[in-house]
């Protein structure tokens, strides 16, 4: 089994929101996409809320989208060995983490951080949080979200969708819901 590895954040110097992920899948890794596969919930949940029709705008439009909107997206792995795409699949003792010191260092501004869905959570609180930056706690708001991934089928679209938008409501109010 070979090593994968994730991509650059999409990032501009003003974002603050953040967006994590795992690890990209098989069919992002194939084309050097963010949440590539066509069943990902991930872009047709942002251009419902970024006002963009998902399958008729190029790549490079979606991310322009996300860096209008002040959010940032990266992954919490930097790579690791896995066999197929499921975050169940990749081996734990192969797992390297980006190097968040230097992103929180070059992004000042990033007041939230949402995961998108418990591995990337899980990942960040135990490698990072936990072990090398356990003062971000105290200045930023963590929120787990449900996973984009078709591979998380126990919420509908809608039900998917009404919780992404929590992203938009701690933008607009400066205040963050709670994580659930």
């Amino acid at each position: 089994m070979n090593t994968i590895y994730s991509f650059a954040p999409i990032a501009q110097s003003n974002a603050e929101i953040l967006v994590l992920g795992s690890m990209p899948g098989r069919a992002s890794l194939d084309a050097n996409q963010y949440y590539a596969h066509p069943h990902n919930a991930f872009w047709r949940i942002m251009g419902e809320l970024l006002n963009f029709d998902p399958k008729h705008t190029a790549y490079s439009k979606k991310t322009d989208a996300l860096k209008s909107a002040r959010i940032a997206l990266w992954d919490v792995l930097q790579s690791c060995r896995r066999k197929g795409s499921l975050d169940s699949s990749i081996e734990i003792k192969s797992q390297t983490v980006n190097d968040f010191s230097a992103f929180f260092t070059t992004y000042t501004q990033i007041r939230a951080v949402f995961f998108n869905g418990a591995k990337a959570e899980d990942c960040f609180r135990r490698y990072v949080l936990k072990n090398h930056m356990p003062e971000l706690q105290q200045q930023m708001q963590f929120i787990r979200l449900p996973s984009t991934s078709p591979a998380h089928a126990a919420l509908s679209f809608a039900e998917k969708r009404n919780r992404w938008e929590q992203i938009f409501r701690a933008k607009l109010s400066d205040t963050y819901p709670v994580s659930y």
